[in-house]
């Protein structure tokens, strides 16, 4: 089962849970707000992802803007930012889609599309 991880009041996640919806997938609801990531897991998603680990960042939010992120990040290690991470959900770019073998960060519908073949 997917793990569906987003922000209910996030326009950018309600277009990915629409979609998800439209295509008929299954996926379980998690609200990162309510019930943020741990260490553990954000862990594991990066290095499912093969992402950069700045690519789970929320740079549009309040939270990364007060921290003065931006000129921080490029100084920090993979563990430091991590730990950052799972401080706070509103931290964590969402939505984020979580499958067996993948990590889908952000909503791109196409990327989306390729990965689920819906």
């Amino acid at each position: 089962m997917l793990k569906f991880i987003c922000y209910p009041k996030c326009t950018t996640c309600q277009k990915a849970k629409k979609w998800l919806d439209d295509n008929k997938i299954e996926y379980e609801v998690r609200d990162i707000k309510l019930d943020n990531p741990t260490l553990e897991e954000l862990t594991e998603w990066y290095k499912k992802s093969g992402l950069p680990l700045k690519k789970f960042f929320n740079t549009s939010g309040l939270l990364y803007k007060s921290l003065e992120l931006k000129d921080k990040l490029p100084t920090m290690t993979d563990e430091e930012m991590l730990n950052l991470l799972s401080t706070d959900g509103m931290l964590v770019k969402r939505p984020l889609l979580i499958g067996q073998d993948f990590v889908l960060v952000g909503f791109k519908e196409a990327e989306w599309k390729e990965k689920l073949n819906p």
